[in-house]
């Protein structure tokens, strides 16, 4: 599969004072933004159900969130992203069996594929960041989002982005840090918003997704289930 970054992290929901402790912790706000996630799959979910997960977002482009490695357990998720659009139409291809289309972008193989819009919604989001000091050890980054949606979903998100493997213990372990530094409680489990999304409206989906992954405790599918998907 053509290299993407690995992404890192724990959903959880914000309380009143999470924005004031973030700023406590030496936390900046980057900045606060406001836009439209286009989710795509085939009816029969065939993406999501593997857990994979394609994404529109409003003047950002398409991005494929892929499973991490297996073995992964806890509360937090890990999946590599391809934001490349030649490497989502192979691996689009790839994960439903079809053959490999021309070199047109993913826009023009979504018919061929059998996909459309799943879901569309808004976010308003405020996007921070900080470092949690040690200073026996290369630091990283921990970025958290506040997002609610405009369907009145409210959920938070730290994230870590690694380049290897390697990598992801150490991430775990600042999310972790950093999650029960912001109140969170140790087992607090909270779904992405395209999932709560499919539950409010397309209840017949959730309950799809429900099924294939009802051995996980936290899946993206039950994530920002992203689904970051954020």
């Amino acid at each position: 599969m053509a290299q993407g970054l690995i992404e890192v992290e724990r959903k959880f929901i914000p309380g009143p004072g999470t924005e004031e402790r973030l700023l406590e912790l030496g936390g900046t706000l980057e900045h606060q933004v406001t836009f439209r996630d286009s989710y795509f799959d085939t009816p029969e979910l065939s993406l999501m159900r593997a857990d994979h997960w394609l994404r529109q977002r409003e003047s950002s482009g398409w991005e494929f969130k892929c499973p991490g490695a297996a073995g992964v357990s806890g509360l937090h998720t890990e999946y590599v992203e391809l934001t490349a659009e030649p490497a989502i139409v192979a691996k689009l291809c790839e994960v439903l069996g079809a053959e490999v289309l021309g070199a047109g972008g993913v826009a023009a193989v979504l018919s061929p594929l059998g996909l459309q819009e799943i879901a569309s919604f808004v976010t308003k989001r405020s996007a921070w960041k900080l470092v949690l000091s040690r200073a026996d050890k290369e630091e990283l980054l921990l970025r958290v989002d506040l997002d609610t949606a405009d369907f009145g979903y409210a959920v938070g998100e730290v994230e870590v982005m690694v380049h290897q493997e390697a990598e992801v213990p150490a991430a775990v372990e600042k999310i972790n840090k950093l999650s029960s530094m912001l109140g969170v409680l140790a087992q607090e489990v909270a779904p992405a918003k395209l999932i709560v999304y499919l539950q409010r409206f397309r209840p017949q989906d959730y309950q799809r997704l429900l099924e294939v992954h009802s051995s996980r405790e936290n899946p993206q599918g039950t994530k920002d289930a992203d689904s970051s998907l954020d």
